[in-house]
């Protein structure tokens, strides 16, 4: 059973982020590259770097045919034990969002935090970023600002209403250093884990190769996801329902008692 080190740990604890050593075999990541080909073939009106909930399995109620492929890959024993080690042994599985950016067109992501964007009270998430490609300074890899996360304190954000960029608010400047940011290269296979509330985001794709990767979003039970809650009104820069989204629990039970676990799914995958 994979575990996460103590030092692993202590880093995600004190940084908001770790890159552990556990990464995924090469016939699976290229088993996953064949599935976002097919993905994005399936979706040609949707920007790559938009694929929301892609694990859902057919058209989802936020305009994208998704692959099953994925929500089996957010499923892994392997990923939720490592999981387990950051936010216990209840776990809600409860979104997918594939990042893909193109070579030479691929959108910036702003920085910005992630709790501002979602309606899981209280805010507590664990982030897997999965690289399906090289993630590298030249074609727009993840950044993220050490320990951003620690006051657990969602900054202010303004709107950015360009067209070019992944999502549509990003980070007061004077929130963060940006001096501070590290680079997370990826070889495919690695991957990345990080806090609800750390600072991030990542640049535009100027080099010729692609860089997609798969975000998955793992939530403990002791947190609700409030389906009446849409925190920027629709306006986030990619469609969501929330108040469809479906959710599963993965491991342990729903410490709260609130978060409902039929909606939103169909064709026999609850």
């Amino acid at each position: 059973m994979p575990r996460l080190t103590p030092d692993e740990v202590a880093k995600y604890r004190s940084d908001g982020y770790v890159i552990p050593h556990f990464r995924l075999p090469d016939e699976e990541i290229k088993h996953l590259r064949s599935a976002l080909d097919e993905l994005i073939r399936a979706n040609p009106d949707v920007r790559p770097e938009k694929l929301v909930s892609a694990h859902i399995e057919g058209r989802n109620s936020e305009g994208v045919y998704g692959s099953g492929t994925f929500l089996q890959l957010a499923q892994r024993p392997d990923i939720i034990d490592l999981v387990s080690n950051l936010i216990g042994e209840d776990i809600i599985l409860w979104g997918c969002h594939i990042f893909c950016k193109p070579g030479g067109t691929g959108y910036e992501t702003p920085w910005h935090q992630d709790g501002h964007y979602w309606p899981i009270r209280p805010l507590a998430t664990c982030t897997v970023w999965i690289a399906l490609d090289h993630s590298t300074i030249e074609n727009g890899c993840l950044r993220v600002v050490p320990g951003s996360h620690k006051e657990q304190t969602l900054f202010g954000h303004v709107r950015d209403d360009r067209e070019d960029i992944a999502l549509s608010d990003s980070t007061v400047q004077n929130a963060f250093d940006e001096k501070k940011a590290v680079n997370l290269v990826l070889e495919p296979g690695q991957m990345s884990m990080h806090d609800v509330y750390m600072i991030h985001g990542a640049a535009a794709n100027s080099s010729p190769r692609r860089r997609a990767g798969v975000a998955i979003r793992y939530m403990p039970a002791t947190s609700v996801f409030e389906r009446n809650l849409n925190p920027l009104d629709g306006k986030s820069g990619v469609p969501v329902n929330f108040a469809e989204r479906p959710l599963w629990l993965l491991r342990g039970k729903d410490r709260t008692g609130r978060n409902n676990f039929e909606i939103g799914h169909h064709r026999g995958d609850a």
